[in-house]
């Protein structure tokens, strides 16, 4: 027993516990976290997409040994790129702030702190489910996501 409780005292010292959620708090706050989990989401893909406008730029310009280059497009697409990516980083800042770790953005993956017992969990929600019905431990990741189950709602109900 000594050696659990060591290693779940090491898991809350790698893990922000400033916050940790229940199953219906972390649900609670699942509008406001998917409306800046998508913010987030759509200034990445616009920072992507400049990038890759700016890397076939530089192709053809390569290749070409110099090309005619509309300056004023580039700055504005330049400029586009750095308001997309203050939007993206003040949206996971905002995530964070709330206790909720952004894990993914590629796939819209967010974690909750949860304590169940003596025991730190990751409450697990990705976008485009309805509710929180998965966790995992702090090491497994998302391929560990195992259903909710009986004892962690038990101990929820416990914490209220």
């Amino acid at each position: 027993m000594a050696r659990h409780t060591a290693q779940t005292l090491a898991e809350l010292e790698t893990i922000d516990m400033s916050r940790t959620f229940t199953v219906a708090e972390a649900e609670t706050l699942l509008p406001v976290l998917e409306s800046l989990l998508r913010s987030a989401i759509q200034a990445k893909s616009l920072i992507e997409e400049v990038d890759a406008e700016q890397q076939a730029l530089a192709n053809r310009i390569f290749v070409n040994g110099g090309t005619l280059v509309d300056i004023v497009s580039v700055a504005r697409r330049k400029a586009e790129r750095e308001k997309a990516l203050q939007r993206a980083k003040d949206a996971v800042a905002e995530i964070d702030a709330t206790g909720v770790q952004v894990k993914d953005l590629d796939i819209g993956l967010l974690d909750f702190p949860c304590i169940v017992g003596d025991e730190v969990i990751l409450l697990c929600w990705k976008l485009g489910e309805k509710q929180i019905t998965h966790w995992h431990g702090t090491q497994e990741g998302f391929a560990g996501r195992k259903p909710i189950d009986d004892r962690i709602l038990r101990s929820q109900k416990k914490s209220n």
